[in-house]
């Protein structure tokens, strides 16, 4: 089972440095992330989403190899490849999976100009690794499916006293 966990951020940087320091882990093994996200909502308001799955651009590459097996069937390779990655970005765009979107969105909203937030979506905590590392960001919790005592102690590791 996966766990989600948002944490915002003052400023618009650190979501960004926590985001580097969670692929880092998950290279290492120390945390297994379905998915990551950050968001910047900037001091003009705008929201700002960056996530760690490119579906568009995974969905056009696996489109046009694709197109061009089955244009080399039928003897149009190029064209059967343009129609493969089209179609493959398309696929990707209207795919949805790890954290949904609309929420990422609607708390993106909810977080103050000028400030950032880190959606993670875990699996296979190193916990006293992963409550180390984090604890080098202050934050808030927005929200976690955490138990209590777990919520707890990730409350006391990043959140400022």
């Amino acid at each position: 089972m996966s766990d989600l966990v948002v944490v915002a951020f003052d400023d618009e940087e650190t979501a960004g440095k926590v985001r580097e320091k969670l692929e880092q882990m998950n290279k290492d093994s120390l945390v297994g992330l379905e998915d990551l996200v950050t968001v910047v909502r900037t001091s003009d308001g705008k929201v700002r989403m960056k996530q760690s799955l490119n579906l568009v651009g995974a969905g056009a590459l696996s489109g046009t190899l694709w197109g061009f097996i089955f244009g080399l069937i039928f003897l149009v390779p190029l064209a059967g490849a343009a129609i493969g990655a089209g179609l493959g970005a398309l696929m990707g765009k209207l795919t949805d999976i790890g954290i949904d979107d609309k929420f990422i969105k609607s708390v993106g909203h909810t977080i103050e100009p000028g400030s950032s937030a880190v959606f993670m979506l875990l699996k296979d905590v190193t916990p006293d690794k992963f409550l180390k590392e984090m604890g080098d960001y202050r934050g808030t919790i927005i929200q976690t499916s955490l138990s209590e005592e777990d919520e707890a102690k990730l409350r006391s590791a990043i959140e400022e006293e």
